[in-house]
């Protein structure tokens, strides 16, 4: 999935020279409202595999975004590319800590998040926030090659590159804000996905999406006629 400001991103920091002949992996590839990746076929790399939990539109196999290492093995890619991922899954680390590894050395990761103030989406589930300082934190193992704040979009947007003598940062003590609980913590727990707030989220965001659906089957109906 991948918004129009993180097209753009994308394609202001990616060029021809990072990708072709390369081996491109996108994680959370399936097209809802744009991709990148027409342009960078266009570019010609050896290989563009799309990774999702579901098949669909730009989905080639189908992974959970933590088992990345252990479907695809270590340092296999020249270019990871993961847009409107990581506050979806609830064990970030293990999926930040995949990207890292499944990114060979000199390789560069493409990594758009949402911040602070963007609305509870579940697909299926929503937990997490990031702001730039957790960016630079979480992958200051990594050399920074850009990094935004979207301010309109409510999102952040990081190309970082994995450096010769990388080492991974220990991410364990983490705490990451969390919109779940509107706070900071390491983790969350079965608790907290019991929590009133979070059941309003949840609920909040499918009468939206209801509401959603019902207007695109009552224009579809009007478009019959």
């Amino acid at each position: 999935m991948c918004s129009t400001s993180c097209i753009i991103f994308e394609a202001k920091n990616l060029s021809r020279e990072d990708v072709a002949g390369k081996r491109v992996l996108e994680v959370g590839s399936y097209d809802v409202n744009g991709s990148i990746r027409p342009l960078i076929n266009s570019w010609k790399p050896s290989e563009y595999v799309g990774v999702d939990m579901v098949a669909g539109p730009g989905v080639d196999v189908i992974c959970n975004a933590e088992c990345l290492v252990e479907k695809f093995g270590k340092e296999r890619f020249d270019v990871v590319i993961c847009t409107s991922v990581l506050e979806h899954v609830r064990e970030w680390r293990k999926v930040v800590s995949g990207i890292k590894n499944v990114c060979r050395r000199g390789g560069v990761m493409l990594i758009s998040v949402p911040s602070y103030g963007f609305k509870y989406h579940g697909y299926p589930y929503d937990f997490w926030r990031y702001e730039l300082e957790d960016m630079k934190n979480i992958f200051s193992d990594c050399k920074i090659l850009s990094l935004e704040k979207d301010d309109n979009a409510r999102g952040v947007f990081t190309k970082f590159e994995k450096p010769a003598g990388f080492v991974e940062k220990d991410l364990s003590n983490y705490k990451l804000y969390s919109i779940v609980v509107d706070r900071r913590l390491k983790g969350i727990t079965d608790k907290d996905l019991g929590s009133l707030r979070f059941i309003y989220l949840s609920l909040k965001w499918k009468f939206r999406v209801l509401i959603f659906e019902t207007g695109k089957t009552f224009l579809r109906f009007f478009d019959v006629f």
